[in-house]
């Protein structure tokens, strides 16, 4: 098979090596006191770490990225190959997704760690805002997103069935898109840590309810594989 990066495998490579250059710079040049690097639901910091740990986190994070994106890259190469433009293109929008995913995240606790949000007394609003704008992106490519090991409904019934794996996707992917609009629109408005807190609610129920879609539709799919 010959080896043709994509625009988007070529964005992916450059965004992940960018945060091994950031995780670098935290571990050499960031502050030298405590760094809060974990937070509780309503955005304030309970947990601390030093500018080493922080730097390993970030340097963990992008090399997961990485490899998953490269993974999904060659694996949407391979269908190109065989000529299987719609797993190419399901593929693709997975790779898209663990992009967007893993830049938010890092982003976030860049933001978090060193820029003081979760100190502000507009954090948790913040927080909301930025969840809210990620579920979206990712909301938008989910029903996109061709069956694969890492990104998606990843239920064993969406395994057995296409139209279940792209109909639980689709209502995933809408669910997130409308929840993710909704909470940047109601950030500066809703009382906080409620809407943080109901935020991550409203990700855990759409996750269930994309959950049982999966079987739902599995179950009374004719062509679906047995267990």
């Amino acid at each position: 098979m010959t080896l043709k990066l994509t625009p988007l495998d070529k964005l992916s490579g450059l965004v992940f090596a960018a945060q091994m250059i950031l995780a670098g710079n935290t571990a050499i040049n960031g502050p030298t006191g405590p760094i809060p690097t974990h937070f509780t639901l309503s955005g304030q910091p309970d947990g601390w770490s030093d500018r080493t740990e922080l730097a390993l986190m970030i340097a963990g994070m992008a090399t997961l990225g990485l490899l998953l994106s490269g993974g999904l890259g060659l694996a949407a190469a391979r269908a190109e190959e065989d000529g299987d433009t719609r797993r190419r293109r399901g593929l693709k929008a997975a790779q898209a997704v663990i992009l967007i995913a893993f830049v938010g995240i890092a982003g976030l606790t860049v933001a978090l760690s060193l820029g003081g949000v979760g100190d502000r007394a507009d954090g948790p609003g913040t927080m909301m805002a930025v969840f809210g704008l990620l579920l979206a992106a990712i909301g938008a490519l989910l029903g996109r997103v061709g069956p694969n090991p890492w990104v998606g409904v990843k239920t064993p019934w969406a395994y057995k069935s296409r139209t279940a794996w792209d109909r639980s996707n689709r209502l995933a992917g809408r669910l997130w898109f409308f929840g993710g609009i909704g909470a940047i629109a109601l950030s500066t408005v809703i009382p906080q840590p409620l809407g943080l807190q109901a935020l991550f609610v409203f990700v855990i129920a759409s996750a269930l309810l994309a959950v049982f879609e999966s079987w739902r539709v599995w179950r009374t799919d004719p062509d679906r594989q047995p267990f």
